[in-house]
């Protein structure tokens, strides 16, 4: 399937390497996870076949078929009342970005999100990363809030904010808890 700006389809384990050196750019630019450590493409293989089809990963692929970016929906809660909501990732190579991958890719995973069956996407990304929270804002999601020191990178505290889109704005009656 092309959205926008790329190829996207579902990851295999030949992309393994391009997610871990995709991912571990992340890691080292400092703008996008609390991660520190790097992953390996055998990590990354073993981290693919382990995810179930509720949780897919999906490639972007460049004109060229060389994997760009990928992203992910994730578990956000093991408690089957969370089983609607799904936390996602977004990773785009660092000579692709600024070229709509990260929309495209965001864009798929919604259209994924909808087609499993989920509600909400939530997100918890670096109020820094200017290029994210541009993407994330754009696509519609909201502000919940924001933690506070919330991990350390490179020994200085590191703020999260943390954002949802409800993907089905419709809900029954008397389904909110905060509404009578």
């Amino acid at each position: 399937m092309r959205t926008g700006a790329a190829e996207i389809r579902v990851a295999t384990a030949d992309d393994a390497p391009a997610i871990a050196r995709i991912y571990n750019e992340g890691i080292e630019d400092r703008l996008a996870t609390l991660e520190t450590q790097a992953r390996t493409p055998e990590e990354r293989a073993a981290w693919l076949a382990a995810r179930g089809p509720r949780h897919p990963v999906l490639a972007a692929l460049d004109d060229e078929g060389a994997v760009v970016g990928w992203g992910s929906l994730n578990a956000f809660n093991s408690r089957p009342a969370y089983d609607h909501v799904a936390d996602f990732s977004v990773y785009v190579a660092r000579e692709a970005r600024g070229r709509g991958i990260g929309d495209a890719l965001l864009t798929a995973l919604e259209d994924r999100a909808r087609a499993i069956g989920y509600h909400k996407l939530v997100l918890a990304a670096f109020p820094g990363n200017a290029a994210g929270m541009r993407l994330y804002e754009r696509h519609g999601f909201r502000t919940v809030g924001v933690y506070r020191e919330h991990g350390r990178l490179d020994g200085r505290w590191v703020d999260v904010i943390v954002m949802e889109k409800v993907l089905d704005e419709e809900r029954p009656a008397n389904t909110r808890l905060d509404k009578p």
